[in-house]
């Protein structure tokens, strides 16, 4: 298993994630939500897009759509906690980031260092897991 397919793999993932990370914190920003409830927002429309994303590719392979989100959590879950728990550590450790504002070159700035960090983070897991048979490595069989 080579690092370039786990690179693919991992930026697959974090692609659903960016989505799903940034248009949490835009609406959360937007809309004067605290923190707490903006993470939240966030990691949950992460896991909606990143699961959506894998699916899409299984739902053309001709897979069912119970199948192929049973498909998509075993291929995007680990990928996809890890990069959340690493993203919003990072971008919640950034001092005045999650206050900044939409307009503000210390939020964007702080967002993309996050996911930046989570796809390094995350890169070294999801080899090993293809390495194993598991991850991304389920999902191949569809492409």
């Amino acid at each position: 298993m080579s690092w370039r397919t786990a690179a693919l793999a991992t930026l697959h993932c974090l692609t659903g994630c960016a989505i799903g990370e940034v248009l949490g914190m835009v609406i959360g920003t937007a809309l004067g939500l605290s923190n707490a409830v903006t993470v939240v927002l966030a990691v949950a429309l992460a896991f909606v897009f990143g699961y959506a994303l894998t699916m899409r590719g299984v739902l053309r392979a001709g897979v069912g759509l119970r199948q192929a989100f049973r498909i998509a959590l075993a291929a995007d879950t680990v990928s996809i906690a890890v990069m959340e728990i690493v993203d919003n550590a990072v971008i919640l450790g950034v001092p005045g980031a999650m206050d900044a504002g939409l307009a503000s070159a210390l939020f964007w700035g702080a967002l993309a260092f996050a996911l930046l960090v989570a796809f390094v983070v995350t890169l070294p897991l999801n080899r090993w897991m293809i390495g194993r048979g598991l991850g991304h490595a389920v999902v191949h069989a569809y492409h």
